[in-house]
């Protein structure tokens, strides 16, 4: 029986490397409300979708096991306006920044 490698803990400090790297691979990256992130590779074309595939399990094996910075990924996306608060707003860049 062969075991599964122990996939790596991503660190706080490269959540911006990760946003980064997702929002390259031409995918939409956003926080919905103040705990979850979506990473939009349905949004894709097919064409685009096969590009951006391999590029994103580049990604997750670079940066590894996230979920328990979830709010911390969420908190960074918000503070770029990638964020979604309510079903009124289609899109995140179409986010108003308070004043």
């Amino acid at each position: 029986m062969t075991s599964k490698p122990m996939l790596r803990m991503m660190q706080a400090s490269e959540i911006p490397a990760f946003v980064d790297a997702v929002i390259q691979t031409g995918c939409d990256i956003c926080a919905c409300g103040d705990d979850i992130y979506t990473i939009g590779d349905a949004d894709l074309s097919d064409e685009d979708y096969e590009i951006a595939a391999p590029q994103l399990q580049a990604i997750n094996e670079k940066f590894g096991d996230r979920d328990y910075l979830r709010r911390e990924i969420v908190a960074h996306l918000r503070s770029l306006g990638r964020y979604l608060d309510s079903a009124d707003v289609e899109h995140w860049s179409l986010n108003v920044p308070s004043q």
